[in-house]
């Protein structure tokens, strides 16, 4: 008795549309579809001036312990933690003051430490970082030193 088994490749299920399918995507852009546009621009880097006022008052709120340096520090760090062109670690850094600056009933070290130390690293983590550019690939190499990629060329 022969059994042999058909080898069909249909691919998966998700894949494949039908002809129906296929005609409605067809028909889209007839239908009114909006042509593709480009990415709307990024905002602005924010000034380092801004970095450098919510920075001082972060700090009167540490050493102050009172409502409204703490409640302006937070207020001015909150909608900078939505800044689509800020690094990661800027945000960490913004979180920190926003979660830390608040009134407690001592203004012990324990409180202030965390909250000074997120005020002195904002303004050098939170900088617009320049892109470095890179040397031609036609560049000559460099002058001395190993070269750990290809060992035997000196």
């Amino acid at each position: 008795m022969d059994r042999t088994v058909p080898v069909t490749r249909p691919g998966p299920r998700h894949l494949r549309a039908s002809l129906p399918q296929l005609a409605l995507l067809a028909s889209l852009p007839l239908l009114g579809a909006e042509p593709l546009r480009a990415a709307p621009e990024p905002p602005p880097f924010p000034p380092s001036a801004e970095f450098r006022s919510l920075q001082l008052i972060t700090l009167a709120c540490s050493r102050e312990n009172t409502a409204e340096p703490c409640d302006k520090a937070r207020s001015l760090a909150d909608p900078l933690l939505d800044h689509p062109r800020l690094p990661a670690s800027c945000k960490d850094t913004l979180w920190t003051i926003r979660q830390r600056s608040v009134v407690a009933a001592s203004n012990s070290f324990e409180r202030r430490e965390p909250i000074d130390r997120a005020a002195r690293s904002l303004t050098a983590v939170c900088r617009l970082q320049l892109a470095v550019p890179k040397p031609a690939a036609n560049a000559a190499p460099r002058q001395g030193g190993l070269n750990l990629i290809n060992p035997n060329q000196n």
